[in-house]
């Protein structure tokens, strides 16, 4: 409900002065006694405070007199988005190279796929209006979220990525197969997939450019990122039941990201630290991009009428009241 005219709702706050001066002022008196006693005894006999009664049903009369006045309405409103989204399926390598600890995320060491969770959930809470998948990929691929609006819950399915949930190994050309799959169908105006990996494809039937093919046959962007500093990265290893960092070599196959990518009609990037891994999925969010039209309708109702009745009523009843008090 809203009102048409809040500001004379104000009025309002004159009801308690008004209370107050007509509790100071009383009634004019009616007879006058010689002595007090004859009073005290009509008084005990009939102890109906009408007046009392009838200052109250004026006072909320005027109350509700000014409520009619600032013109209450009930109103339907009906909302109509249409969403012009895009169909993103998120690959995510989660292969044991994933450990190496050469990203930071709030000033602390963390392996790379810690701070690719935390990038990938700002770049899903800035687009609402897409249904977005999520696919997980190591030796073989693993749907870990199909295509949602529930962007809640795939958060959720995003936080449980852990290495090591999948067998060992790189299967890139078999992540983009599975991601096409399950895009094809899609009848959204732009179908993407986002692949990150730090790795070289060495797993799977299907050689990543063969997927690329298809992936273009079916008109689906294929954006590829490579995850890693250059040269070497600190990986933690388990030696003698102990846990020790080493520096092992980060390979990279950036050509033949680059070629899946360049087939596809999108572009490869190279990740090397979080801030150039954050300013990745920023660029492919602008380059993305998605419009929504809203359409609002409303409809009121006016209800001063009812608020106008029930103070008429009232302002009956205080006449009422007033006739049959003692005389």
């Amino acid at each position: 409900m809203r009102f048409l005219y809040p500001e004379l709702l104000w009025l309002l706050l004159l009801l308690p002065v008004l209370a107050l001066i007509k509790g100071k002022r009383g009634a004019a008196p009616a007879l006058l006694f010689s002595t007090t006693s004859v009073a005290r005894t009509l008084a005990g006999a009939r102890k109906i405070r009408s007046g009392h009664i009838s200052t109250g049903l004026k006072l909320l009369a005027i109350g509700l007199l000014i409520f009619a006045l600032a013109r209450p309405q009930q109103g339907n409103t009906t909302t109509e988005i249409n969403a012009s989204g895009i169909d993103i399926l998120l690959a995510i390598d989660v292969s044991s190279s994933m450990e190496a600890m050469d990203f930071k995320l709030n000033g602390k060491s963390v392996n790379r796929l810690e701070v690719v969770k935390d990038v990938v959930s700002t770049f899903i809470e800035d687009r609402p209006n897409d249904r977005i998948g999520l696919l997980a990929f190591a030796a073989r691929p693993y749907l870990v979220s199909p295509l949602t609006l529930d962007h809640d819950w795939l958060a959720k399915r995003l936080e449980s990525l852990s290495i090591g949930m999948i067998e060992d190994g790189t299967a890139i050309g078999s992540a983009i197969g599975s991601s096409v799959n399950r895009l094809r169908d899609q009848k959204a105006k732009s179908r993407i997939i986002i692949l990150l990996t730090d790795g070289i494809s060495n797993k799977g039937r299907i050689p990543p450019l063969i997927a690329a093919d298809t992936a273009e046959a079916m008109k689906i962007k294929v954006y590829t990122i490579g995850a890693g500093t250059r040269g070497v990265a600190p990986i933690p290893v388990i030696q003698y039941g102990r846990r020790r960092i080493v520096n092992a070599e980060v390979n990279i196959d950036e050509e033949t990201l680059r070629k899946v990518a360049e087939k596809t009609g999108a572009m490869y990037f190279r990740a090397t630290d979080t801030e150039s891994l954050e300013k990745i999925y920023t660029e492919i969010n602008d380059m993305e991009t998605t419009t929504r039209t809203i359409k609002k309708f409303e409809n009121y109702r006016e209800l001063f009428s009812y608020f106008l009745f029930a103070s008429l009523v009232l302002i009956a009843l205080s006449l009422l009241v007033n006739r049959n008090r003692l005389p």
